[in-house]
């Protein structure tokens, strides 16, 4: 038996908040998200070099970084979705935001891995519970017709973080290198300055609180109710329907051959962008160069999320054709990984090719589950969604660290990465497979209307 879409599941209420009053809510929880999340998350991606050369890390410890978040995240998710459901994302999200800016200064206290490993375990408890929290809340305040829209523009504000960490070797260039380009570069000063991104996110989480207590002191109807007084009952939280999990088999996919890939990006694209200029023999100046043109590639995804994402919000509460999206996404994903390993094509190519795929999915994929879930139950049901996703992150972060090392890839054996590649592209056809098995759900007699549903047929949420 299928659930009533939570599309058409509220009423509308009298003295909702004014557009300003919801847009004004959804910048300063995607600041926070930002901030707290998505920078200090990707402020280790440029170090990855520095950190082997400085502190004797290996290519595995460095994957261990992100693995300690992911495992982090894995313990508490589930428990951090029900305690959103139930304290509210008022409390909520100033909790996480502190927790995140206490990860970060943690990290950047020692070069001891160990520090720097419970760190980032540290990050994962707060971080992706933030996210989850984040996404509850756009969920909270748009309507169905602005829902996609409104998950585009969170992404696009967050992703500005994560661009700015990537390119963080060329504006904060005096960071990496304090006592001048021909000198060490710092392993500390980057992730100093995620400290100071942690304690923007606390600011600005500060912020939503206030208009969630004014909204709340001006008695504004909200769509969904306070589920602060209902009992946690974890068996009954675990149930959903099968396109439910199609959908989560499908963020695991997708953000597993992403995310991970980011992780070691611009070592790959410094080496990739060395070869064509010296090699082994390239001198210091050449090798810093190429560090900060690898950032600017490995900010193309990002950077177009940020574009593409709310157009394609716009276009799916337009058409619906979710599902369709998807496996759309997951074609143009598949073949990308390939190109960069076994070709000498421009790394612009396959890198928008990856972005529209990227764009598709914070679009697309997380307004639907509000399509499919109860709304009182979305904390949780984003919760587990995450959870998975940070299993597939903690097993390929370590699996493409150890692949590198096993290969041992780096300048002047680009074909050691390769493994790694293929292993990517491989999730993207997993990708394919899950997309085509949702799609013909929904086209079926069990579907929730993710390929009917536009914002022309939808006048409540």
């Amino acid at each position: 038996m299928s659930i009533t879409p939570s599309v058409n599941a509220v009423a509308e209420l009298p003295g909702q908040p004014s557009v300003l009053y919801r847009w004004t809510v959804l910048l300063f929880v995607s600041l926070t998200m930002g901030c707290g999340t998505y920078y200090i998350y990707d402020s280790i991606n440029p170090l990855e070099r520095i950190f082997i050369q400085e502190l004797g890390f290996s290519a595995t410890t460095f994957g261990w970084l992100n693995s300690a978040y992911a495992a982090s995240a894995i313990l508490t998710l589930l428990l951090g979705g029900m305690v959103i459901d139930r304290i509210g994302t008022q409390r909520a999200i100033p909790l996480f935001a502190v927790i995140c800016c206490l990860g970060a200064a943690l990290t950047a206290a020692s070069g001891h891995p160990n520090t720097m490993i419970a760190g980032r375990a540290l990050l994962g408890l707060g971080g992706e519970s933030l996210v989850v929290a984040a996404t509850t809340v756009i969920a909270k305040w748009f309507k169905g017709k602005e829902l996609a829209f409104a998950f585009g523009i969170k992404i696009t504000i967050a992703r500005l973080a994560s661009v700015a960490a990537d390119n963080s070797p060329g504006w904060a260039n005096k960071v990496f290198y304090p006592h001048g380009l021909s000198t060490e570069p710092s392993w500390q000063g980057p992730l100093l300055l995620a400290v100071g991104a942690g304690t923007i996110a606390i600011l600005c989480s500060g912020v939503y609180w206030a208009l969630e207590r004014h909204a709340a002191g001006a008695s504004r109807a909200l769509p969904i109710a306070s589920s602060a007084k209902r009992n946690i009952n974890l068996r009954q939280s675990l149930k959903f329907n099968p396109s439910y999990w199609y959908v989560v088999g499908i963020c695991l996919t997708f953000y597993s051959a992403i995310f991970p890939f980011r992780t070691f990006a611009i070592d790959f694209f410094t080496n990739r962008i060395l070869e064509d200029h010296g090699g082994l023999g390239a001198t210091e100046a050449m090798r810093m160069l190429a560090h900060q043109q690898a950032g600017g590639f490995a900010s193309l995804l990002p950077l177009s999320a940020m574009i593409a994402t709310p157009l394609l919000g716009l276009l799916s509460d337009r058409i619906g054709q979710r599902a369709t999206l998807m496996m759309t996404a997951a074609l143009i994903l598949m073949p990308a990984y390939v190109l960069m390993g076994y070709t000498n094509i421009t790394l612009y190519i396959p890198l928008c090719m990856m972005g529209l795929a990227f764009s598709v999915i914070p679009a697309v994929m997380w307004p639907c589950v509000a399509y499919l879930v109860d709304q009182s139950r979305l904390g949780t049901a984003y919760a587990l969604m995450t959870l998975v996703e940070q299993v597939g992150f903690f097993v390929l972060n370590l699996a493409i660290g150890s692949a590198n090392d096993h290969q041992h890839a780096g300048l002047g054996n680009l074909q050691g990465y390769r493994l790694g590649l293929l292993i990517f592209s491989g999730l993207g056809l997993a990708g394919v497979a899950l997309t085509v098995l949702l799609r013909m759900r929904e086209r079926g007699p069990h579907g929730h209307g993710l390929e009917t549903i536009t914002a022309k047929s939808s006048t409540k949420f």
